[in-house]
């Protein structure tokens, strides 16, 4: 019996191709047809990055420079406007001002390249915002996460979110990409993944670039330690992760409510989730708080919300090259100059040389801090840092603060 030719027709972008695989002495009449449909390739992950200098701060500058170098980032929006790296006061923007010196030109440059997914700020850009339409008070939210909704004001489909806790209010929207199980883009969930490269200095601010890069080069090795708050133990961690939406609606009287004993539940839930996947970890369930960790890869504490914490201690931790943070602590990310007293920072964790970690300008509610569940999960199946975290955090246009290379991914393949 003869033999039938295969034709395999192969279309990409706007052409095609056709190849005959012919076999000796065959006829290439009445083929038998494969179509395969090789779709466009998506930009890769370097070229859906935006970066944002402040031609106003020299630091902004140095510190965009040296990222896009090493990660061979090609776009960049310049703007002007206060130097957050110069003093408090300027870590705080009028939104007038912020209309017109950053979210006015960043929209027009979106709307000419669709293909940005993730969008990363530098240290010398304000952290937050005052006067906005959204935000704790009803108006001031954090400038990182007012980014990361843009599109969110004009979609019909996006579900508002009013926190009402113990006197304080705050306007916000549930995130799209909470708890995804699908990698990010910004077509599939609206908004943006938008990261900061900060810290105290501008060294810190660099490490964060050079320790994701160092990251990719190596295979992780670390634990990931998670300090639970002794003074209440949680009742299911089945229920994790806990969600901002119930019976299809917001249900905010359900998510606001969370005390200690939800969060407490998360870390449970966590180290069960890596304990299935393989990943070295470690539970701590006793009233001490723990320091003097190194080479950590994850973690997550109630910071100076627990009842033993030690700035010491807290500032002995020492962590690996790609290693995520994430503290049960409101203001953890109210500045990132030198300053005394208050609340743990996590500019301490980045000069521990941690990778990632996210923060808070203002008061975000339990319900705002990252699920450490969803967070490491993610992370060690090989998502992105900003992937990470947002898909563990509930709300878009609120207090949050994500720090880090959005592109780092030592878990990857």
């Amino acid at each position: 019996m003869m033999q039938k030719t295969a034709l395999l027709k192969i279309s990409m972008f706007a052409s095609s191709a056709v190849l005959w695989l012919g076999f000796a002495g065959c006829k290439p009449s009445e083929p038998d047809v494969i179509e395969a449909i090789v779709e466009p390739a998506k930009p890769s992950l370097e070229n859906r990055v935006l970066v944002i200098e402040n031609l106003d701060s020299p630091i902004s500058m140095q510190i965009a420079k040296h990222y896009m170098e090493k990660r061979g980032i090609q776009k960049r929006l310049q703007v002007r406007c206060p130097d957050s790296s110069l003093l408090s006061a300027n870590e705080t923007m009028p939104f007038a001002q912020f209309r017109e010196a950053i979210e006015t030109p960043l929209k027009a440059y979106l709307e000419k390249d669709p293909s940005i997914d993730f969008i990363v700020l530098t240290k010398g850009i304000p952290i937050r915002l005052t006067a906005a339409p959204i935000g704790l008070s009803n108006n001031q939210p954090s400038l990182d996460s007012y980014l990361a909704a843009i599109g969110y004001f004009d979609n019909p489909t996006t579900q508002h979110v009013v926190i009402d806790e113990a006197g304080w209010k705050g306007k916000c929207f549930v995130n799209n990409y909470f708890n995804s199980k699908e990698r990010f883009s910004h077509a599939k969930f609206g908004g943006y993944l938008v990261t900061r490269l900060d810290g105290y200095t501008v060294e810190a601010a660099i490490a964060l670039i050079d320790n994701a890069m160092a990251s990719s080069t190596q295979k992780p090795t670390g634990s990931f330690f998670l300090d639970a708050n002794a003074s209440a133990d949680p009742s299911d961690i089945a229920r994790v992760p806990l969600l901002p939406i119930k019976n299809g609606r917001t249900d905010m009287e359900t998510i606001g409510g969370l005390g200690v004993k939800d969060w407490n539940a998360d870390l449970m839930a966590c180290a069960e989730t890596l304990k299935i996947s393989g990943i070295p970890h470690e539970l701590e369930r006793t009233e001490a708080f723990i320091g003097n960790k190194v080479g950590l890869m994850g973690y997550a504490s109630w910071g100076s919300n627990d009842g033993k914490f030690s700035i010491d201690s807290y500032k002995s931790i020492r962590f690996a090259p790609g290693a995520l943070a994430e503290t049960a602590v409101s203001t953890s990310g109210r500045t990132f100059l030198p300053t005394t007293g208050g609340q743990s920072l996590i500019a301490d964790l980045i000069d521990a040389r941690v990778t990632g970690a996210k923060g808070y300008c203002d008061e975000p509610f339990l319900p705002a801090i990252a699920s450490p569940t969803i967070l490491f999960d993610r992370y060690t199946k090989g998502w992105t840092l900003a992937e990470s975290f947002y898909a563990a955090s509930r709300f878009v246009a609120w207090e949050d603060i994500v720090i880090g290379d959005p592109l780092a991914m030592p878990y990857g393949k």
